[in-house]
């Protein structure tokens, strides 16, 4: 049976991907849009309801990003959220302006509780609040159903037309209640069967990929990656034999993980190429120490040694590849705006010979694929292994990549992921790792004058990626990592944590 759908449609706001992980959590699946999906487009795919997500501009801008406001007059209920609700009000007829006083951050609101969006919910709680413009004149027909001291239409309703409307941010944790109340929408008002589940998926998605392959042969570049593991994992029951994994091992990866990888994807019935290429890569990478041409010396390396081992196979009918729904909304479409181009395999030459690119994770979240992973029967330590770049260790090691600087670092590294395990922190944190700076400094070991590297932690939250708040690790959890690293690895004598969030600073550090 083919899962309801709720259409989130995208005018720019900073949270759409928070959003559609919201609807997803409460077992809805749903699909993020440019706000310029044709009105043809959206009746085609029959959603059960639609949401605006907030946006930069302001509704009275000339040429603010807007709607056809026939949509209103589908019969789909549609939520707008901040730039969505005012965006909604205007359409509808009422009046949009610039506020008296602007509200940023934390704001306490009042809600009407007869509303199906705020039943059963407190009458007074914080919302998260981003707004230059206000609603000064509700739209025919439409009620104000929260309200705060400064912003007299919180919240708007047109409950026989199904319209709602939310000045504040429903899907951030700083607003008590959100969830509940994106969940009132969902099923009170759209009537969601909540039909979104890994275990129905998993089984739905490997009998289309069986459909469209057929007898042919598939080809994964296989990076040992959380993405590319959980795809490999999904075609192999799907296709067995057909599949043939290319894992390139650059030389750049943690302590003990090509062998991970190895050892996992040998029990399963693929092929499986284990390419021993660190030498190869540290050749290319010797006496380079700016961040991007060591990021695309081992891009362009990456897809030199595929392409060589794949000429090697023969004639190969499709290649797959671990795109999740992020790469997808973040690439862009129409006028939405592009974050970053994703190409996960590199960009792979059509010399390889493939007909089709099969991503069978693309409508997934990570938290997704982590769960399609376990519903696989993949291992713990591939399904939670930790995020980790493209380039690996080399955009881990400031300055020029060694092999003695590799093996510190995975020595360090390996500590550090240790410790937090052993604390209970593994699955609390959204990324944590280890960096060999450049910089050496005096260190007093055995009575002994020392000058050694410096090792910095970094342990980070974030809910996309595009920003994060570092960790505040225990006193403890540090004081042992770091005892043991002076201890255990030699050449580092003096470890620093990184407290600093992103924006400013990004998660890695090159």
């Amino acid at each position: 049976m083919k899962n309801q759908l709720v259409l989130i449609l995208d005018f720019g706001g900073q949270y759409n991907q928070l959003i559609a992980r919201r609807v997803r959590e409460c077992s809805v699946y749903c699909e993020v849009a440019p706000y310029t999906l044709p009105l043809s487009e959206i009746r085609k795919k029959n959603p059960i309801g639609i949401i605006f997500t907030g946006g930069p501009n302001s509704v009275a801008a000339a040429g603010a990003p807007s709607v056809d406001p026939a949509l209103f007059e589908l019969g789909i209920p549609v939520l707008g959220l901040c730039y969505g609700c005012q965006l909604m009000a205007k359409l509808c007829g009422g009046e949009v302006g610039a506020a008296p006083v602007k509200e940023f951050g934390k704001t306490s609101a009042l809600f009407d509780r007869s509303s199906a969006l705020f039943h059963a919910l407190p009458e007074e709680s914080t919302v998260w609040m981003s707004h230059n413009d206000f609603i000064s004149r509700l739209p025919e027909g439409f009620r104000s159903t929260a309200h705060t001291a400064n912003c007299p239409v919180a919240a708007m309703e047109n409950p026989g037309r199904r319209l709602y409307g939310m000045q504040y941010h429903p899907e951030v944790n700083h607003t008590e209640n959100g969830m509940q109340m994106l969940r009132n929408f969902l099923f009170e008002v759209c009537g969601a069967r909540g039909d979104w589940r890994m275990d129905s998926y998993a089984l739905r998605a490997v009998a289309e990929v069986r459909e469209k392959v057929g007898k042919g042969k598939i080809l994964l570049a296989l990076s040992g990656g959380v993405d590319s593991s959980v795809c490999a994992a999904l075609l192999s029951k799907a296709v067995g034999e057909q599949l043939t994994c290319i894992f390139v091992d650059t030389g750049m990866m943690r302590k003990d993980e090509g062998d991970e990888v190895e050892r996992a994807f040998s029990e399963m019935p693929v092929r499986f190429v284990r390419v021993n290429a660190a030498s190869h890569f540290l050749g290319k990478l010797k006496g380079i120490c700016d961040p991007e041409r060591k990021r695309k010396i081992i891009g362009e390396e990456f897809i030199r040694v595929f392409e060589a081992e794949a000429r090697k196979i023969g004639e190969v009918d499709y290649l797959a590849q671990g795109t999740i729904y992020p790469d997808v909304i973040e690439s862009g479409a129409g006028d939405a705006a592009t974050i970053k181009s994703h190409h996960n395999v590199g960009g792979l030459p059509d010399t390889v010979g493939f007909k089709e690119i099969i991503e069978p994770l693309r409508l997934l979240f990570k938290d997704e694929v982590r769960a399609l992973g376990s519903e696989l029967g993949l291992p713990d330590y591939l399904v939670w292994r930790q995020p980790f770049p493209g380039p690996g260790l080399a955009v881990r090691v400031i300055g020029e990549i060694t092999e003695e600087k590799l093996n510190i670092l995975r020595e360090a590294d390996f500590i550090f992921r240790d410790e937090i395990a052993t604390a209970g922190w593994e699955r609390s944190i959204g990324q944590y790792f280890a960096v060999l700076t450049d910089m050496r400094s005096v260190g007093v070991m055995g009575d002994g004058r020392t000058y050694d590297y410096t090792l910095a932690l970094r342990a980070v939250n974030t809910t996309d990626f595009m920003t994060a708040d570092w960790v505040r690790l225990p006193y403890e959890v540090l004081d042992r990592t770091s005892v043991r690293i002076v201890n255990e690895v030699g050449h580092i004598n003096r470890i620093v944590y990184d407290v600093t969030s992103k924006p400013p600073a990004t998660i890695e550090w090159e």
